[in-house]
């Protein structure tokens, strides 16, 4: 790799440091999709500061039917750390991004039986109160009880998901204070989603357009906008 192409991945990778991003690359790297501006329902750039923290948003990622969580945690997510996935591949997430290093993104389908946000209901979601079952600002899964920390990675806390959620590689522009998506990290889920969900999705989307790509554009809604009903446990 050229070294201007080799530092440039680096830098869109949200800052990752150089022997981080080696690491990553020798073991499970990153996935590029297309870089897709998040925007509004409006056709508006999202703006990092005007999202809520500790607030479900949900946008479509790599593909127009497989949904993410964008989030703003109630700190920075600071903490660079290994991650496995649970082929034993293990894998380097990079943190939050933005001016207070608080905003992650991850596919909101669950890695245990691929439960996902849809427009009737959701199962998955971040809650940031504790519960019977969840210490709180955790992403829980009330399908199986499945419990994640988005403040590192979404690894698994408690529950019976194998690994963590895949994470969304997001790109923050300091100047505009406007997000893209990049790609993922982690183990993806897309095709047994597909695999799963195919008869449904059809009926949603058309035959064969759940799988097309985003494109330059993801719009982003308050999950509560998005879907009728949220689960609570």
């Amino acid at each position: 790799m050229k070294r201007r192409s080799f530092l440039g991945s680096c830098a869109v990778l949200s800052g990752a440091s150089l022997a981080a991003l080696a690491q990553s690359n020798a073991d499970a790297p990153p996935r590029r999709y297309a870089r897709t501006r998040l925007i509004d329902i409006h056709g508006r750039p999202i703006v990092a500061k005007t999202l809520a923290a500790e607030t479900n948003y949900v946008f479509h990622y790599p593909y127009a039917a497989t949904p993410c969580f964008l989030l703003r945690l109630p700190r920075a997510a600071t903490s660079a750390m290994t991650l496995q996935r649970e082929d034993g591949r293990p894998y380097a997430w990079q943190g939050g991004v933005g001016p207070d290093r608080a905003l992650v993104a991850f596919s909101a389908i669950c890695a245990h039986k691929l439960a996902y946000p849809t427009r009737e209901v959701s199962f998955i979601r971040y809650q940031k109160e504790r519960s019977a079952t969840s210490d709180g600002a955790t992403i829980h899964c009330c399908a199986d009880h499945s419990v994640y920390d988005p403040a590192r990675g979404a690894r698994v806390v408690s529950g019976p998901a194998p690994q963590p959620l895949a994470g969304i590689l997001l790109e923050h522009d300091a100047a505009t204070d406007q997000l893209h998506a990049l790609g993922t990290i982690g183990a993806e889920q897309f095709d047994a989603f597909f695999a799963k969900y195919e008869i449904k999705l059809g009926f949603e989307y058309g035959q064969g357009r759940a799988r097309l790509p985003v494109g330059d554009t993801s719009v982003v809604r308050e999950l509560a906008n998005y879907c009728k009903t949220t689960i609570q446990c």
